[in-house]
């Protein structure tokens, strides 16, 4: 196995009787959230009659995502994503009037707290309830990128993946960083932003199932090397889930990194596992990511316990260097492919 494929984690565990009621209670409790997190939403722009059977939609929550949206936008539009419900949470920037104009966005807004609301999960579990059942949904945050094996488009992707009886598809979540330090350099918006996140890590990863969910938990790469080397169990969670043929009774557990019911979960076992798989190229440090840290530090709004992450912050507030040794130059999809980084369907 190569560097880069990570570990396999084996076959996903086998969750009692027991276990199984409880998380049936708890997707019933996530679900209920949801629900009652729609009155937090105020329509901005609701063109969701336009919605069309089969089409494919990306549900993102947002705040002060100007820099990244007009991209975003464009390379989803050429994945196949077809409309896009969104949450913006509180944005200073002018974005939300941006994106209310564009025809194929609805979205709403909302002053709660994201923290609160599960991290945004409350809000967008409610628009997927409300609007994705039945569809293949994308939910992804602003800064990811999708990429998939051969860059097949998401409505061709999906079909593949329904004649093969899955219900989703997983991805890791891949960092690129500037070859030089954070905050250096000039991003426009609607620039690739490859074009400045240069490299990344092609590894090493650690995968293993967790028993509570039946979910896996992939760590590793680069942001693990710089801020969690002395603590890597604190280091970012790299499997998502975010392509999902979606029923209004499922619910995300956290993030997009698990979901109930459990048995959704084993559709992903990791990069070296052996279903379909894609990379979410992750673009959190353009430019903008040494003020965004600071903004971030100062909201509290991001951790279970945001204090414990002060040094993360300060490092990248403080424009730190992420490229090491061994990291690489980006290159595109096709080397990620060829590392074993995502898998054809």
């Amino acid at each position: 196995m190569s560097r880069g494929a990570g570990m396999d984690p084996g076959p996903p565990p086998r969750l009692g009787a027991a276990r199984r009621y409880r998380l049936r209670l708890l997707r019933r409790r996530l679900l209920w959230r949801s629900l009652r997190a729609r009155h937090q939403l105020r329509p901005l722009a609701d063109r969701t009659d336009s919605i069309r059977p089969g089409a494919v939609l990306l549900v993102a929550c947002l705040r002060n995502e100007a820099l990244r949206l007009p991209y975003f936008l464009t390379h989803y539009r050429a994945m196949g994503v077809t409309h896009f419900l969104l949450v913006d949470n509180d944005s200073q920037d002018g974005s939300p009037a941006w994106l209310a104009d564009h025809g194929d966005v609805s979205i709403w807004q909302t002053g709660a707290s994201y923290r609160a609301a599960r991290f945004g999960m409350d809000w967008l579990g409610w628009l997927l309830m409300r609007y994705g059942h039945g569809h293949w949904c994308l939910t992804v945050d602003a800064d990811e990128l999708l990429l998939t094996p051969g860059m097949q488009r998401l409505p061709d992707l999906a079909a593949r993946l329904q004649d093969m009886g899955r219900e989703a598809m997983g991805a890791l979540m891949l960092d690129l960083c500037p070859e030089g330090p954070l905050g250096t350099g000039i991003h426009a918006p609607g620039q690739d932003p490859t074009q400045i996140l240069t490299h990344f890590d092609a590894g090493p990863f650690r995968a293993r199932w967790q028993a509570r969910h039946g979910n896996l938990w992939l760590q590793g790469g680069l942001r693990e090397r710089v801020f969690f080397a002395d603590d890597p169990d604190r280091g970012p969670t790299l499997n998502k889930l975010p392509l999902v043929r979606w029923n209004r009774r499922f619910a995300y557990l956290n993030s997009t990194h698990s979901i109930l019911p459990a048995r959704l979960n084993a559709l992903y076992a990791g990069p070296a596992g052996p279903l379909p798989s894609g990379v979410l190229l992750h673009t959190k440090f353009l430019p903008d990511s040494p003020a965004r840290a600071r903004e971030e530090r100062r909201r509290r709004e991001h951790f279970g316990q945001p204090e414990l992450f002060d040094p993360y912050y300060l490092a990248i507030a403080g424009g730190a260097l992420l490229t090491g040794p061994d990291s690489r130059a980006y290159e595109g999809p096709e080397q990620l492919e060829a590392l074993g980084l995502m898998r054809r369907a």
